[in-house]
């Protein structure tokens, strides 16, 4: 998962004041129907349309928001090796989720289990160390097993007692473990007597003993796997039945230390994601800081995802790092050794899934549990690197090195992490002049961007790389989220010769660790739940179909007029102070103008931040504030002139000066010197979502100040940086509310048409099959709710329902409800 982490926690933000796009702002109700709008769907039969792979559809699996420990993967100890670190979060200490009875100590000395698990538990005799677990605390169920294991040494014989308890009493009969000599492990099992979310696993001690590894597992994982799985989550993602799992990141792969966890290294305890670290007993697997502010076991290894591809009938598609960071970090790594021993790992990772028991790495995998190789096929190398020569140019020495050694294996390249800009547009022409075979594109935006550019692939040439979508969302899990990007991906499938893969992102969110939102699937202790997205990418992952049925369809009108709003400053982790501001209408009336002389009455405080008036300037002084918006103004004035002097104090990044401003969820502004300073940007909030609609590389001067000019004409804005025209941008695209594909299933012959209605009124749909000869009926499973409805742990007000429709005919008439996604599945004769 990437995009800068600044920038990630910006979308963030944008969306607490609402959640995004209402349908109502993409297209009012039709004149002619108050409450019906009238369209038509042609299909072709005969025409020739794309093949669509059986893996189109997959999940993206990225260790954010507890998704890996305290979420798929099923322990229910937390900080079980004591390893936890300042490294991971300023917070962490070795004994954080653990709380003491008398002498315990975390010791990082020569007596620990083994050299890559480097602390362990000093317990006195007589004391004892509670877990509490994750969320409220350990969840066990009444009647179910749980097997308990630790790794303990002790010079004196001495006996562990093991108990699960909670407030009220005791959840299971307790345990007694006898341990003497040197380090061993020692296993026991319970059974619970009653239901707890908030239960605590506590281990006490006769004699002064040493503790590693104290570990607790659900007897019932998925599949029954050894190490295994959380058993309700793992079943959600498997219901979805992906054509592919990505892993392990995202911002985990290309961020950090490219070192190895060793003593020659220091120990790195901030290493990017590198697989020879998480496979082989869990014992001995290294510990590492995660990206998003926390500790990963790596208990979830390799091995694990490679297996849970296995056991749902998904393709494995690891990313390994290209030594190039992103996610804010951007820098390339220049040292040839590391270069060429990271080069030789992805080889022995290829090794590992696919070589002979017999080979180095694949017996490593046999004594796994797993002789027979996993069969993978593709591999992606990079991740968002925001350096784009600096990545491609390493992308070609893997390349180079996996081909020659293995040429059916499809290596994968990226474009950076937004859909469009420099980086993007550079990424891409190094991708199609090196021939590349797939691209990773990734971006997350509005709901009205996914409305907007349901056509996006269209143009893409044909005889080009392939695109793998393997991250993107609509910054929101409300239906209106789900309905945007139902709408967006009606153009994947039509594109599916060109879209070869497509992963929604994140997949998981343990509610109580939360990084980044929106996610596909929810969960605590307790209970897991999923979002609307999650609806929308079950429904069509699980009626796909084999081929495109070319379709036309009737479109929306369009009823935008001028581009309309006040103005606004603002600032990002920056102080600024702001002069001379103008704004002139198109005949030359003067509509505002502050030179802050006098007072701020002119201005509403919308956002945080400390504004003030300093010397004839209105400066906002606090640097680490974000969105600190300001506004004055009409928000029906159109067709002005906007000049402002800005100069960065001090801070991060440079200013934002926001026109078209409706109100704090809806506007545009001018981003100058934006993620950390490295970007100038125009941004476009819809309803507190986000779109980038041109952006260039650039960065502002401290104490300088710059003169900014904004002329909106219409719905055409033209920018200027001291009196140079900087660039400029139409904004006329409708969001088109209503979308429809059309797919074969090769299997049942049945027709798929696919229809999304994301307006608030009804759409009447006159259907011509084009002359197929059809049943009469057609199976009918719809997903309609409010536009702000959201799926909760209680409530799924957005959940699939299925009927019957008796009136198919070569030509038919169906009204799709409003705020819907409805799927006919109309077999033929």
């Amino acid at each position: 998962m990437s995009r800068t982490a600044r920038h990630r926690t910006r979308l963030r933000l944008g969306l607490t004041a609402t959640a995004l796009l209402t349908a109502t702002a993409l297209v009012p109700a039709p004149a002619h129907a108050e409450d019906t709008a009238d369209y038509t769907i042609t299909v072709d039969p005969d025409a020739e349309g794309a093949e669509i792979d059986d893996t189109m559809y997959g999940v993206f699996f990225e260790d954010i928001n507890r998704a890996a420990d305290g979420g798929l993967y099923a322990e229910l100890v937390q900080n079980r090796s004591f390893e936890y670190s300042t490294a991971d979060n300023g917070s962490y200490t070795p004994l954080t989720s653990w709380s003491v009875g008398g002498a315990a100590e975390v010791v990082n000395d020569s007596g620990r289990l083994n050299e890559r698990n480097r602390n362990y538990l000093s317990l006195g005799a007589g004391s004892s160390v509670t877990n509490s677990g994750y969320n409220t605390g350990v969840r066990v169920e009444e009647g179910e097993r749980y097997d308990f294991s630790v790794w303990a040494r002790a010079e004196t014989a001495t006996t562990l007692t093991v108990t699960l308890k909670d407030a009220a009493g005791e959840l299971a009969k307790a345990r007694k473990v006898a341990v003497e000599g040197g380090w061993a492990k020692y296993e026991t099992t319970f059974k619970a007597s009653r239901t707890s979310n908030r239960g605590r696993l506590a281990v006490a001690t006769t004699e002064a003993a040493a503790l590693d590894m104290v570990s607790l597992f659900p007897r019932d994982t998925y599949k029954n796997q050894p190490n295994g799985l959380r058993e309700d989550l793992a079943e959600k993602i498997a219901a979805l039945k992906p054509g592919f799992v990505r892993f392990p990141g995202g911002c985990l792969v290309n961020t950090g230390s490219m070192e190895d966890y060793s003593e020659a290294s220091g120990w790195q305890r901030k290493r990017s994601y590198q697989w020879k670290d998480t496979v082989g007993p869990v014992e001995e697997r290294a510990t590492n800081a995660n990206f998003w502010g926390y500790n990963q076991s790596y208990g979830l290894g390799y091995y694990e995802y490679f297996r849970f591809a296995e056991d749902i009938g998904a393709m494995p598609l690891p990313v390994v790092p290209a030594l190039v960071t992103g996610c804010g970090q951007n820098r390339a790594t220049d040292d040839e050794a590391l270069l060429k021993r990271h080069i030789q790992d992805t080889l022995d990772l290829i090794e590992f899934a696919n070589g002979p028991a017999t080979s180095t790495w694949g017996k490593v995998r046999a004594e796994m549990g797993h002789r027979k190789p996993f069969g993978l096929t593709h591999i992606a190398v990079g991740n968002e690197e925001n350096l784009p020569r600096e990545f491609f140019a390493r992308f070609q020495r893997f390349r180079a090195a996996i081909e020659a050694e293995h040429p059916d294996i499809t290596v994968i390249s990226n474009s950076g992490p937004d859909d469009s800009g420099t980086t993007f547009d550079t990424a891409w022409q190094l991708n199609r002049e090196g021939g590349v075979d797939m691209v990773d594109e990734h971006y997350y935006n509005s709901p009205q961007w996914f409305l907007q550019n349901n056509d996006r692939y269209d143009s893409y040439d044909r005889n080009g790389p392939k695109v793998f979508l393997g991250e993107y969302a609509s910054q929101g899990n409300a239906w209106k989220n789900g309905l945007a990007e139902a709408a967006f991906m009606t153009g994947l499938e039509r594109n599916a010769d060109i879209v070869k893969l497509a992963s929604y992102a994140p997949l998981l969110a343990n509610e109580d660790y939360v990084q980044w939102s929106p996610d596909m699937i929810w969960f605590n202790n307790h209970a897991s739940w999923g979002s609307a997205n999650y609806e929308v990418q079950k429904l069509f992952m699980t009626n796909t179909g084999d081929r495109v049925v070319p379709s036309e369809a009737s479109t929306t009108p369009d009823v935008s007029g001028p581009l309309t709003g006040a103005v606004g400053l603002s600032t990002w982790a920056t102080s600024a102070a702001y002069d001379d501001v103008r704004v002139t209408a198109a005949d030359g009336t003067t509509l505002l103008t502050d030179d802050f002389s006098g007072d701020t009455s002119k201005w509403t405080h919308q956002g945080g931040g400390s504004w003030s008036v300093q010397d004839g300037q209105y400066v906002q002084t606090d640097e680490a504030a974000e969105n600190t918006l300001v506004t004055a103004g009409d928000p029906a004035w159109h067709d002005y002139d906007l000049h402002v002097k800005a100069t960065k104090k001090a801070g991060k990044e440079g200013f934002l000066v926001a026109f078209g401003v409706k109100d704090t969820g809806n506007y545009y502004w001018w981003n100058l010197g934006g993620w950390n300073n490295t970007q100038t940007a125009v941004e476009q909030a819809s309803d507190g979502g986000k779109s980038t609609l041109i952006s260039k590389a650039g960065s502002i001067e401290t104490g300088r100040a710059y003169d900014i000019d904004v002329k909106v004409r219409g719905r055409q804005v033209t920018l200027s940086l001291d009196g140079q025209e900087w660039g400029s941008f139409t904004d006329d695209k409708p969001a088109e509310p209503f979308r429809q594909v059309v797919t074969e299933d090769a299997r049942t012959g049945d027709l798929i048409v696919k229809v999304v209605n994301a307006q608030p009124s009804e759409a009447r749909t006159a259907i011509d099959l084009g002359g197929a000869r059809v049943s009469s009926k057609a199976r009918v499973t719809t997903l309609a709710a409010d536009a702000d409805a959201v799926n909760t742990e209680t409530d799924a007000p957005v959940t699939p329902v299925t009927s019957t429709f008796r009136g198919v005919d070569s030509k038919f008439t169906y009204t799709f409800p409003a705020h819907s996604v409805t799927f006919l599945r109309i077999k033929q004769r």
